[in-house]
């Protein structure tokens, strides 16, 4: 067990009875017995445990290494497909000086009542800097419960952030990530389907296929839907171009299929740059996978390479790779502290980048 894993896992022995956030008044007991008596069955113990945390978006920020994660709370909407009982409604920051080192929660820095155009479901977040000014990218639903992409902007990593009035224009959808580029360009990757609703969206124009999450979806034997991107204006708060679809093909330069579940784009699309090539990663959703596909541009197309990290325990899988001090880490959640699909926490492990240039394959949970 290497030294972040122990750290980890003292720490979750030391921390004792858990409080973890239901809602603003009340209360859930973890079981720390529990996880002490399970927690070799897993590759990563959670860097959280006083309250739920998913979908983390990493970056080095001033050689110090930030967190901005969903902050998952009990939920009194029943599960579905759509993910109504995903019902987040507030960001905090977390931060780490190495690795291996402790972390820092700063707190709120967000909540939904701060955000003049959002009425609820703060999904997964993300962050970037750019000339000393800190801006923070979330999705949230408006008042007629579709899902919009908002920034709030701050003079620090760890906020305060002060949302824009309106959400950016042409944003839809969910899971916006930032992507610097070496040259200094900025671009947006973005998008989710089902609860996403990415699917009811076809050339930027939303058409309400139906209520079942389904609807809309391509058929099998077409090719899948792919995340959505556009680069960012000088400012960080628009887009400066319409945004497009990226194409993700096979080795043989035929489009991924709608039915082929396995290799397929469903949310938390994720760009990073390793040795002069583009790597975008993304959850296949339903079979749980966190799959990778490379370019030499960034608007793609991309081709499908393999698998980053295989299934977690819990329903969902999202992460981010960030590189800290020449090592390449995967930030990612899983359900060890609750054993609910929408009560997660946040973990990571480290990544690896071969010498052909693939990445090998992580297994989270121990056979």
């Amino acid at each position: 067990m290497n030294i972040l894993l122990r750290i980890n896992f003292l720490l979750l022995l030391l921390t004792g009875l858990v409080s973890c956030n239901k809602s603003s008044d009340t209360t859930e007991e973890v079981n720390q017995t529990e996880i002490a008596d399970n927690s070799s069955k897993y590759l990563s113990q959670p860097l959280i445990s006083d309250h739920f945390t998913a979908d983390p978006s990493a970056h080095v920020f001033d050689g110090k290494i930030y967190i901005y994660p969903s902050h998952d709370i009990e939920s009194e909407v029943p599960e579905d497909d759509l993910g109504a009982h995903f019902s987040m409604m507030d960001y905090h920051v977390y931060s780490m000086d190495s690795p291996d080192g402790d972390i820092t929660d700063h707190g709120k820095v967000l909540g939904v009542e701060d955000i003049p155009w959002a009425k609820r479901q703060l999904w997964a977040p993300d962050a970037a800097e750019k000339e000393g000014k800190y801006y923070l990218y979330f999705p949230a639903k408006d008042e007629k419960d579709i899902f919009k992409i908002g920034v709030a902007v701050g003079d620090s990593p760890i906020g305060p952030f002060t949302a824009q009035p309106e959400p950016i224009k042409g944003s839809y959808s969910i899971d916006p990530s930032v992507f610097q580029d070496s040259d200094g360009s900025y671009y947006m990757y973005f998008g989710g389907i089902w609860g996403g609703q990415l699917q009811k969206y076809r050339n930027n124009e939303f058409d309400d296929k139906g209520p079942a999450p389904t609807d809309g979806i391509p058929a099998e034997d077409e090719p899948a839907l792919g995340p959505i991107m556009a680069k960012m204006t000088g400012d960080m708060l628009e887009f400066s171009e319409s945004p497009i679809e990226i194409k993700i093909l096979n080795q043989d330069g035929t489009p991924i299929l709608a039915k082929d579940h396995d290799k397929r784009f469903f949310e938390a699309a994720w760009v990073h740059k390793y040795e002069g090539t583009y790597y975008l990663s993304y959850s296949t959703g339903d079979t749980h996978y966190i799959a990778y596909a490379t370019s030499d541009n960034p608007y793609g197309p991309f081709t499908y390479q393999g698998i980053v990290l295989n299934p977690v325990e819990g329903w969902t899988n999202h992460h981010s790779i960030v590189e800290v001090e020449g090592a390449w880490y995967i930030f990612y959640h899983d359900t060890q502290l609750s054993g609910k699909t929408h009560l997660r926490n946040i973990k990571m492990a480290p990544l690896t980048h071969l010498s052909d240039g693939s990445i090998q394959t992580i297994e989270p949970v121990k056979n």
